[in-house]
């Protein structure tokens, strides 16, 4: 049985709380990733913490300084309305590519600690409009990764 090692972003909700879960359930030893990117609830990464210590697994917390903000997430002036949350286009509270950077670090992370898999808890059903959340942007970022890393190219997708 060869060695399962995996990468899972934490955020504290219930989607990356269910796939840490799912990841142990299939016999990966897990490294969890918090992200501190400066959102303004920082009660996720408390929970994210306590999550991660409950099931048992490594964690590490990476602060990030998005310093141009762009998001009622990181700017403390924007005002979260119901209704602007509603709207068909894409909401307030998207951080302009905030997947690609939290996937690009993880499977960084993911090359240093020669884990084979990593597992984000994006919902394709219920993601609020956010364009990084769609099966098309994983399926490309997938690419990337088997295009643009050191393991993929010996091999090791």
């Amino acid at each position: 049985m060869r060695n399962k090692k995996a990468i899972v972003l934490l955020s504290g909700g219930l989607d990356s709380s269910t796939v840490l879960f799912y990841v142990l359930s299939k016999g990966f030893k897990v490294n969890a990733v918090i992200f501190n990117y400066g959102q303004r609830h920082k009660k996720e990464i408390t929970r994210a913490k306590k999550i991660a210590e409950i099931a048992g697994v490594s964690r590490r917390v990476v602060k990030l300084d998005i310093p141009w903000g762009g998001s009622a997430l990181l700017d403390k002036e924007s005002k979260l309305t119901k209704a602007a949350l509603k709207r068909k286009k894409i909401p307030a509270t998207y951080v302009p590519a905030r997947n690609i950077i939290f996937l690009s670090l993880a499977l960084s992370y993911a090359e240093t600690v020669s884990a084979n898999e990593v597992f984000i808890g994006a919902n394709a059903v219920d993601f609020s409009g956010y364009p990084d959340c769609r099966p098309a942007f994983i399926k490309a970022f997938q690419h990337a990764a088997d295009t643009g890393t050191k393991s993929a190219v010996e091999g090791k997708r």
